[in-house]
Formats: structure tokens, C-alpha cells, sequence
């Protein structure tokens, strides 16, 4: 799990490109036994919502791997994580 002190990381892209991510949260699953990890580089979408993005992540001491999420059942678990908390948050 990224270090709580440690919010924000940064992609290089193919083409030299730098962008910063904030680290919105990270969870484990019991059920799919990884680490996921939920971002967003606060752009908005055509509707003013932050665009957010999720990946499966394994952390070697200050290097951070991500990996695509690939099944259909791992995008179900965020979806309702993400659900839980605008609830949450509209409570």
C-alpha cells in the first residue's frame, strides 16, 4: 500500500509526457487477493465530475507498478466501493 504520506505520484508516457496523480485511496480485496489503487489527475469530464481512474498495484519500496484491471468482476468491486462512498459522502 503507498505510504499515506505519499499522495501523489507521477506517469511518464511513450512520448516524454509527465503527469501528477493525486491518490484518492487504496484498498485490498479478499476476494480477487490484490491491491487496488484509485487516482485521478483532477480534470474534469464534459459534465464537471473529476475524472477518476482505478489499477490493480504492487509496491516495491518507492516504486509504484500498476497494472490494468481485466476482469469485468474486479471493475464491479470499484464501481461499488465507489457507490459506498458518494452515499457516504451525500449522507
Amino acid at each position: 500500500m503507498p505510504d499515506e504520506k505519499e499522495r501523489t505520484f507521477t506517469i511518464t508516457d511513450s512520448n516524454g509526457k509527465t503527469t501528477e496523480y493525486e491518490i484518492l485511496f487504496t484498498f485490498d480485496s479478499d476476494e480477487t487477493k490484490k491491491s487496488y489503487i484509485v487516482f485521478t489527475d483532477n480534470n474534469k469530464d464534459k459534465d464537471g465530475n473529476i475524472i477518476t481512474y482505478a489499477a490493480t498495484y504492487e509496491k516495491d519500496g518507492n516504486k509504484l507498478e500498476l497494472n490494468d484491471i481485466k476482469t469485468e468482476k474486479e471493475w464491479t468491486l470499484i464501481e461499488n466501493l465507489l457507490s459506498q462512498i458518494e452515499d457516504k459522502i451525500s449522507e
